[in-house]
């Protein structure tokens, strides 16, 4: 399991999906920010991110192999 420091520096009262804020994982120098409740999830949830990014590499393969032949 992995752990997360979440600081919230801005949120919208009469919308909860508007925050602002960063992520730190411990024992890593880099900060990743966001700006809503999208890109936080995207943050804490990145093996759907790059399982997405690994289908959208594979088509484009696809995608250039059928071009070629």
């Amino acid at each position: 399991m992995t752990s997360y420091l979440v600081r919230i520096y801005r949120k919208a009262e009469n919308n909860l999906r508007m925050l602002v804020g960063v992520v730190e994982e411990p024992g890593v120098k880099e900060k990743k920010a966001f700006s809503n409740l999208y890109e936080l999830w995207d943050i804490l949830n990145p093996v759907k991110k790059a399982a997405t990014q690994l289908k959208k590499s594979n088509n484009s393969k696809r995608n250039r192999n059928m071009k070629q032949g």
